[in-house]
């Protein structure tokens, strides 16, 4: 984490942001990922070489082939449980309309993904209003996914990016109530879930 290391990430749009919590996350996209790849004792070189990392181009798709991803994430060592993984795919149609499909690729607590591709049921909440707080009861430390784009168009320009989110933690109104002793209004949301935002991995028609 040098300064130039930070600059260099930064122009190659290797990066990504939270809402505040420090969990990590690393993605790679290419045409030859497969499962077995997560578990690689040299999965980041093994990224780079065959592939592309968030913030990278893809082009020159065979008429049988869609993208393939490898994504990794650990939660913040001081914060909470992960709940899943999703990919959020943007693509545009042959009229240049903008469309957006999300896809939970990892799911924590054993759950499986559905036919609509969301995890089946909700991670739990085990956040404690009064006592503003919460438990790693529930959640993953770590997830990761491999997944293939099953709805691939390589005529069309797209873009993929990772989110991650946490378990329910207490929201800032619930830390704030506890500390100054004062009582939530009916409305306030009493927990959110943070989250985490790489830069997409970009794809390009191979004519283009």
């Amino acid at each position: 984490n040098t300064r130039e290391a930070i600059f260099n990430a930064m122009e190659r749009r290797e990066v990504y942001a939270t809402t505040g919590t420090r969990l990590r996350v690393r993605l790679f996209g290419g045409w030859s990922f497969d499962e077995a790849d997560l578990f690689r004792s040299n999965f980041a070189q093994h990224g780079y070489e065959n592939g592309v990392p968030m913030g990278g181009d893809l082009s020159g798709a065979d008429d049988d082939e869609s993208p393939r991803f490898l994504i990794q994430a650990l939660r913040d060592p001081d914060g909470a449980n992960l709940d899943r993984v999703q990919i959020i795919k943007g693509w545009e149609d042959s009229a240049g309309e903008l469309h957006e499909k999300i896809y939970d690729i990892a799911c924590s607590d054993d759950r499986e993904i559905n036919r609509q591709n969301r995890c089946q049921g909700l991670v739990g909440n085990t956040v404690d209003v009064a006592a503003a707080s919460y438990s790693n009861s529930i959640g993953s430390v770590a997830l990761q996914a491999h997944w293939q784009d099953p709805d691939f168009d390589r005529g069309q320009y797209a873009f993929y990016y990772v989110r991650v989110l946490e378990i329910p933690t207490p929201r800032w109104t619930v830390y704030d109530a506890r500390f100054f002793g004062v009582d939530l209004k009916e409305d306030d949301p009493r927990s959110i879930q943070e989250r985490a935002y790489t830069t997409p991995i970009w794809y390009s028609p191979s004519e283009i």
